[in-house]
């Protein structure tokens, strides 16, 4: 089991999150790391598809996607949506989101693991934000990982989308998709972190995050990855290619 400590719940990082069948995560890391020119033109291939990728949670402004951010562990992003649609139309600053109190919000996100946890740190974060940041997110990842319920990816997650930062969220697909395309194999997701900042050029790291994700989510998936589907085929190291 791998865990990512960056997750504000500490959600384990099983390897079965990366098997292919019965093959175990070692079979996806690829020793052979791909050559620069060959990342520059991954991400070429990846822009031209989707010039301007998005995130898929739904949020009105830096807090709801702070908010949504932490909902989104060990959930789906559309579960998150169906929750928040309504708790963000009566909640869209902390104040708000205090006034409405931390009962009312477990009732508008029980359909969510974890909510009753959740709840308490959302309730906490928007406390500390009125407190100490004048009601807004604050542009710094220090101040965003002291926030209960907010640890590296979160941060990572809300200083690209909400602040256009070159920051790199590494959550399970995109750690599959950097080992088995041996794009950034690591064996940790702060290594591979890590490892994609250094190789990415920079003119696309701010969305870089996005489209790594949406790969790996709808392209390069974990039991059984669509190579047939994939424009980045004939760079990808993974020997185990589907028909």
């Amino acid at each position: 089991m791998l865990t990512d400590t960056s997750n504000p719940l500490r959600q384990p990082i099983r390897e079965a999150h990366f098997r292919k069948g019965n093959n175990a995560l070692s079979r996806i890391m690829v020793n052979r790391q791909m050559p620069p020119a060959d990342i520059a033109e991954f991400f070429t291939r990846l822009r031209r598809r989707n010039p301007e990728p998005r995130s898929e949670l739904e949020y009105v402004n830096p807090y709801t996607l702070l908010v949504a951010v932490v909902l989104s562990a060990q959930a789906t992003d559309s579960g998150v949506n169906r929750a928040t649609k309504n708790l963000f139309a009566i909640a869209s600053t902390p104040a708000a989101m205090l006034e409405l109190g931390e009962e009312r919000l477990r009732g508008h996100i029980k359909s969510i693991g974890l909510y009753r946890t959740k709840a308490k740190n959302i309730i906490a974060l928007s406390e500390i934000l009125l407190r100490e940041h004048g009601g807004e997110v604050p542009h710094a990842r220090e101040a965003l990982e002291a926030l209960p319920g907010v640890g590296r990816k979160t941060a990572n997650v809300v200083l690209n989308v909400a602040f256009g930062e070159a920051a790199m969220a590494v959550d399970t697909h995109i750690f599959r998709l950097a080992n088995r395309t041996g794009l950034a194999p690591g064996k940790t997701p702060r290594a591979v972190e890590d490892a994609l900042v250094a190789v990415i050029p920079k003119r696309f790291m701010r969305s870089a995050h996005h489209w790594l994700i949406l790969h790996g989510r709808y392209v390069c998936k974990a039991r059984r990855p669509d190579c047939a589907q994939c424009v980045v085929r004939d760079l990808c190291r993974f020997e185990d290619k589907t028909a």
